[in-house]
């Protein structure tokens, strides 16, 4: 890609496809809750993590990854984990994929709670939040309310479920391929958005962009890089709301994405909540203080390949993503 218009996407959402494992262990039961201290760094949540007993590692927490986990190539092999097998990764665009190795990890230790038995894939993860070790997927954490509490900065894992409330902070999401997906209301439109805090802001499918209203024109942004396809990107500010149960996005800027069929719901759509999943019940609660929420281009760097000597970026220039 070139220096002048090139842009790597955020993290997106990978897939595990069946590739003949299963999932790991369920973690040992805890009756109280657990809670870490929650790293936001461009808005994206990072936990740190034991592995094997060593450590600790530090670990994105995805909820738009549909497996247990992720790691570098260098961890497994500064930790000798052992070979299980392949997986194929595919992201929501459909088109291509990737066969990736998978190791075993026989102790995974987050916020105090151990899962045993868990299988990762091996990949390259993102650039732009510093140095981290491994990805930490949605389902994951199916036999616990899984908290990403962004203004206390804590993750908290415990048992409960969550109790329906007319669909004013605790909304139902189907999660076809392991990541949640909601209801949101773009416009008046009625759509579907994967909640997926690795990654960035709010993107939405080029095919709505015919039946919205933009107090900007969408305009050419950059190229986009998924797992699999190269794409362009356009960003605009709405003319219209986003309303995400009984909370409102006032005309917040978006990104246009050609290339995946939902909207996307990243990390900086999320930093005014404290988000709770309940994967058994298929209920997601978001508690926010502010009814009314802006949402101004993302923080996240731009990183070029092949670009010339470091220059400070203008913050106003950076898109949303």
């Amino acid at each position: 890609m070139s220096a002048s218009a090139a842009r790597v996407s955020a993290m997106v959402t990978l897939l595990i496809l069946n590739s003949g494992f299963t999932g790991g262990n369920c973690a040992h039961a805890q009756s109280a809750p657990h809670s870490a201290p929650l790293e936001v760094i461009h808005d994206k949540p990072f936990v740190m993590v034991m592995v094997n007993g060593k450590g600790p590692f530090r670990f994105v927490v995805d909820t738009g990854t549909g497996g247990e986990a992720f790691v570098t190539a260098e961890l497994a092999a500064q930790l000798g984990l052992p070979g299980a097998g392949q997986a194929r990764l595919q992201d929501p665009s459909g088109q291509g994929g990737q066969r990736v190795p998978m190791v075993m990890i026989e102790s995974l230790r987050v916020a105090g709670v151990e899962f045993t038995g868990i299988k990762a894939a091996v990949h390259p993860l993102g650039v732009g939040e510093g140095s981290y070790q491994g990805l930490l997927g949605f389902v994951l954490f199916r036999d616990y309310l899984l908290t990403l509490d962004f203004p206390a900065h804590r993750l908290t894992l415990e048992p409960g479920a969550l109790t329906p409330d007319g669909e004013r902070s605790v909304l139902p999401f189907r999660m076809p391929d392991g990541v949640p997906i909601v209801a949101v209301e773009i416009g008046g439109l009625r759509t579907e958005a994967q909640i997926d805090s690795g990654g960035s802001g709010l993107s939405l499918p080029a095919l709505m962009v015919p039946r919205l209203r933009f107090a900007i024109e969408p305009a050419d942004f950059g190229n986009g890089q998924s797992l699999s396809t190269r794409f362009q990107i356009k960003a605009a500010r709405l003319a219209s709301n986003v309303r995400l149960g009984g909370y409102t996005f006032t005309q917040p800027f978006v990104e246009i994405n050609p290339a995946f069929p939902l909207a996307n719901l990243g990390a900086c759509p999320l930093q005014g909540f404290a988000v709770t999943f309940d994967q058994k019940s298929l209920l997601v609660r978001f508690e926010g203080r502010q009814k009314l929420l802006r949402l101004a281009a993302t923080p996240s760097p731009i990183r070029l390949q092949s670009a010339p000597a470091a220059k400070p970026v203008d913050q106003s220039l950076v898109p949303v993503g």
